[in-house]
């Protein structure tokens, strides 16, 4: 049987076959003004995310004060939309805080509705600071915010929230490793979340964005 042609009848009709591999797309809430988003943007343009993992990472920032209970909302809004207008969006995110000495409000109930809504979380026990510390070196002690974030500031010499980014993307597997070694030790030692402090989900976001191991 011969090949169909086209409506010119000049050349058969042939499949065409994709050359380029499909990305994945994350979608990624976070509740800092400054810090958290200048972080994700840095980390979403470095060519590993951009071209090896072929990773289309969307960040939705400016939720500045937002606590957790809002973001999730958010992030659920979000997956139902997609889900109802057919987007292709693989994962959705929520970055946020514990905070000590006073946790935010609602947090284990946000938690909660997130896992219950297959919305992922990286949450840092007490800041996102202590993410930015794994960086450069190893915090195993207990700390409150005030003690991480004048750590953080000895480190890199920063003088507010905000952060030169670039500065920690050659040290990212180095952090991620560390905060992996934290959850380990809590998982072992049975602690809890939140008592888990120090500790930072944020290393499980770094893999979902790593290529794919050979």
């Amino acid at each position: 049987m011969s090949a169909k042609r086209s409506s010119s009848g000049s050349r058969p009709l042939k499949r065409r076959v994709a050359t380029r591999r499909p990305r994945k797309t994350l979608l990624v809430f976070c509740e800092g003004e400054r810090t958290e988003p200048e972080y994700l943007t840095a980390l979403k343009r470095q060519p590993v995310v951009k071209d090896v993992a072929a990773v289309d990472l969307r960040v939705d920032a400016g939720h500045g004060g937002s606590v957790p209970a809002t973001l999730v909302d958010l992030a659920v809004a979000a997956r139902e939309r997609a889900v109802a207008e057919e987007d292709e969006i693989d994962e959705i995110w929520c970055v946020f805080d514990v905070e000590w000495p006073r946790n935010h409000p609602g947090l284990k109930e946000a938690v909660d509705r997130a896992r219950g809504n297959g919305i992922n979380l990286a949450i840092s026990n007490p800041c996102f600071e202590l993410w930015l510390i794994l960086h450069f070196q190893d915090l195993t002690r207990w700390s409150d915010n005030d003690d991480v974030r004048r750590l953080r500031s000895g480190l890199d010499g920063s003088k507010d929230k905000g952060l030169d980014a670039l500065r920690y993307m050659p040290f990212v597997q180095e952090a991620a490793g560390r905060a992996a070694r934290l959850e380990d030790r809590h998982l072992r030692n049975d602690t809890p979340f939140p008592d888990d402090n120090p500790s930072s989900g944020m290393h499980r976001l770094i893999a979902s964005v790593e290529p794919p191991k050979p």
